[in-house]
């Protein structure tokens, strides 16, 4: 574009009212590019599982439906499933219900299909001939001073105990420990006890479990093996849906929260306090320059040419800073991912965000530049100069 230098100068004809609201775009768009990869990712976990060593089966309707103990043989005869294993939310908490820990009750060959979680053989003895044992992540250890040994009470916001009450009692008999990065953080602020305990001090779990992981042999045919899981219950009261663990995840939380449209929700409160601020900008900067774009008239640049150059102007300001934002959240979201040891995982900033987020910048350059551009093409010559 010819006019790119005017563009340009008139841009940062106020270069501390351009920063100002270059920070408020990036901030904007930071929040866009971390929350739209969100979006997109629990858009599109679960459509597929090929490609997943284990998968999780919970009830159909909800997964806070138990499922019959005897559907894991049915299971384990599936082609390509080469391990059952089976476990229930505990919903522990420690000396405060604020505290929540996510306390599972696991059946004894639950850690044989998890490899990426240590326990000495010692441990795993421990944890297999003690009724009240519990292994604890290193992590969660930490921040309560556990050590292998202490007898700590727990409550559960769940199940009641044999007496009635929501206390429970175990012994910790071991650590549980990451083999490397990628499992840590969730592993290690994990607290598992045995399920067959768990079963017999509370009236509430008869033979059900919550959910079933299974291991495949050929991950290439994982998603086949998974609809053969369902297709056991299919037309019975205990319907199945089998998934990749990320995507059961991701179904729990959609059944708590419509996910998209939480994101949605805070995105267009942004995004509407983004054009209320950036608009406002442009119409003070055109205003300012009324004399100077008259002058521009007067020397032969057309109506239509100081309406383009107003629009660039809004454009440019809204790309610049939508870019950078981008471009920063691209940047942040896998260090905030390794920092907090997978607790928080922030998927990578996409082609489609960006395509989203470049078609959002465009659209709101020109819907925050169309009024103040259009006073520009309007403007009269003669009032311009002479001030009115």
């Amino acid at each position: 574009m010819k006019y790119l230098h005017l563009v340009w100068a008139a841009l940062f004809r106020r270069k501390t009212r351009t920063f100002l609201t270059l920070a408020s775009i990036v901030a904007a768009f930071l929040l866009f590019g971390m929350l739209d990869g969100i979006r997109t990712s629990f858009a599109q976990l679960g459509q597929n599982a090929d490609g997943a060593q284990r998968l999780q089966t919970s009830s159909r309707l909800s997964f806070i439906e138990t499922l019959p103990l005897s559907l894991g043989a049915r299971i384990a005869r599936v082609d390509n499933i080469e391990a059952v294993t089976y476990a229930n939310w505990f919903g522990g908490a420690y000396q405060d219900p604020r505290n929540q820990i996510f306390s599972f009750a696991v059946a004894d060959n639950y850690l044989d299909l998890y490899p990426e979680i240590e326990v000495s053989a010692e441990e795993r003895q421990a944890f297999a001939s003690t009724r009240t044992a519990i292994l604890v992540g290193q992590d969660l250890a930490r921040r309560f001073d556990w050590k292998v040994g202490d007898r700590i009470p727990l409550q559960s916001t769940i199940f009641p105990n044999s007496d009635g009450s929501l206390n429970w009692e175990f012994d910790i008999v071991g650590i549980l420990r990451s083999r490397d990065e990628k499992s840590a953080g969730f592993n290690d602020s994990l607290l598992l006890l045995r399920w067959d305990y768990f079963e017999e001090s509370t009236p509430y779990v008869d033979g059900d479990v919550g959910w079933y992981v299974s291991r495949v042999g050929d991950v290439r045919q994982a998603d086949r093996a998974a609809k053969a899981i369902d297709a056991l219950s299919a037309n019975s009261p205990d319907e199945t849906k089998t998934m990749t663990e990320q995507a059961a995840f991701a179904s729990q939380l959609k059944q708590m929260a419509d996910i998209g449209l939480i994101v949605g929700s805070i995105m267009g409160a942004v995004f509407f306090t983004l054009l209320l601020l950036t608009g406002n900008t442009m119409a003070q900067a055109v205003r300012e320059r009324t004399s100077e774009l008259a002058v521009l008239k007067t020397i032969g640049f057309s109506s239509t040419s100081v309406l383009a150059m107003v629009l660039a102007e809004s454009v440019l300001l809204v790309l610049i800073g939508g870019v950078l934002g981008l471009g920063l959240a691209a940047v942040l979201s896998p260090i905030v991912t390794s920092a907090s040891g997978g607790v928080i995982s922030l998927p990578p900033i996409g082609l489609q965000s960006w395509l989203l987020g470049l078609g959002l910048m465009v659209a709101i350059g020109l819907l925050v530049g169309a009024l103040p551009a259009l006073r520009g093409m309007r403007l009269n010559i003669v009032d311009a100069l002479a001030g009115r």
